[in-house]
């Protein structure tokens, strides 16, 4: 903080003998705040930014002291840092796995506190952003950080969680954020990952709006031996304001990778046949108070997706991969591929007619509970319908709220598998 606040100093003494340049400067920092008064960050790189703004401003009108002007910060218009439409996902094909196993948002831990069930050799706190719902893992030191799941990661298994950067991001290599695969020899030393048996990482390089794009590079080890690795640009790293949604999809040997809409890498050799995956591993090199990530809403599924067969032999079909916004039946945009799993098999089984149920967990009251989970269940009906074209008089609806478990509720992994949504063949 004590860095951004003398940039922000600096910056402004020597702006009084150069007019021109102040005034390029102030046309710049205007395009950032326009941006940043519908999309803000991180209150307290935010703030120093406004200060900052506020500095050039006054040197350009030649009030350098800037006493008349009053503190204030923008406020966020969109308080689900969910602006993206549900048609720009048309060619998402991610369906997570069918049981979640491992559920992380933070809830449990306490604000300021390393959260429980982690390990690492660094440093990151529990917070909240402003403008942003929920809760984050901000990471403030370079090292590795371990959510322990589980201690064996099967052959077929999806991992998903969102990612917000601050502002400004100095850019290069050394701010990496790497996501690993992995098969530890030694599972109390995952900073050992580098050398790992078998390995495949995903390095994300997040962009500036209005200025560089982001990068991801894709990187595999196999049995001992590291592999040449590729990077791209990845224009969806570049929105310093609304989280990314990141998506992987292990299938044996074949690794996709999504990051919101996009499948930004399907590699179908990243992995041994029987790598024997035990560590999900976050490796940060660097690490300033300008370039901070924040990681929010881990869910980790397994079993390969069977939507066709589960639907017309069991005549049942339970997917938690249809989301939505906290207490709405607002349906998420990256729920398209669950969506469009279900509308493949009732276009190629016209006959077919199905009860669409919802489900929620055990937080709040049983009333409010049974009412939201037959409201989603109607944006689900609504969705087929006028996304994929299913004639409504196929589609039923119904809500059990919280009635019908089928995982306890007394922890994050529970309540996230009883939220979800169930399709009944009638």
């Amino acid at each position: 903080m004590k860095k951004i606040m003398l940039t922000a100093s600096l910056l402004a003494f020597a702006f009084f003998s150069h007019s021109q340049v102040l005034q390029k400067i102030k046309e710049r920092v205007k395009q950032k705040a326009e941006v940043r008064t519908n999309e803000k960050v991180d209150k307290t790189v935010d703030t120093a930014f406004n200060k900052t703004e506020r500095k050039v401003d006054d040197a350009v009108k030649g009030n350098p002291g800037g006493k008349t002007r009053k503190d204030s910060t923008a406020k966020d218009n969109n308080s689900s840092g969910n602006t993206t439409s549900i048609k720009s996902y048309s060619k998402y094909d991610f369906v997570p796995g069918e049981k979640i196993i491992g559920f992380e948002d933070f809830m449990t831990g306490s604000i300021g506190d390393f959260p429980a069930g982690w390990n690492t050799n660094g440093s990151a706190e529990i917070v909240t952003v402003e403008g942003k719902p929920g809760r984050w893992l901000l990471i403030t030191k370079p090292g590795v950080f371990v959510p322990e799941f589980t201690e064996e990661y099967p052959a077929d298994f999806t991992f998903e969680f969102d990612l917000l950067h601050s502002i400004p991001f100095v850019t290069g290599n050394s701010v990496t954020l790497s996501f690993n695969l992995t098969q530890l020899s030694n599972t109390d030393q995952p900073q050992n990952f580098g050398v790992a048996n078998n390995r495949y990482s995903i390095s994300l390089l997040p962009g500036n709006s209005g200025g560089p794009v982001g990068w991801s590079t894709s990187e595999r080890r196999k049995n001992g031996t590291s592999e040449a690795a590729t990077s791209n640009e990845t224009k969806q790293l570049t929105d310093q304001f609304n989280p990314a949604h990141i998506s992987i999809w292990r299938q044996k040997e074949r690794v996709r990778v999504y990051i919101n809409e996009e499948k930004v890498w399907d590699v179908p050799k990243a992995l041994m046949t029987d790598a024997e995956l035990n560590s999900l591993i976050f490796f940060l090199k660097y690490a300033e108070p300008t370039s901070q990530y924040y990681l929010g809403n881990l869910r980790l599924a397994v079993g390969a997706p069977d939507t066709r067969n589960k639907f017309l032999t069991e005549s049942k079909w339970v997917t938690h991969g249809i989301l939505f916004d906290v207490n709405s039946a607002t349906i998420k945009p990256e729920s398209y591929g669950a969506l469009k799993e279900m509308a493949n098999v009732l276009k190629e089984n016209p006959d077919l007619k199905v009860m669409i149920v919802g489900h929620t967990d055990a937080d709040g009251k049983d009333e409010a509970n049974l009412d939201l989970s037959k409201r989603r269940a109607a944006s689900v009906k609504a969705m087929l319908a006028k996304e994929f074209g299913i004639d409504e008089s196929r589609m039923e609806t119904d809500g059990k709220g919280e009635g019908e478990p089928i995982d306890k509720n007394d922890n994050p992994a529970g309540k996230a598998n009883n939220r979800r949504v169930e399709f009944i063949k009638i």
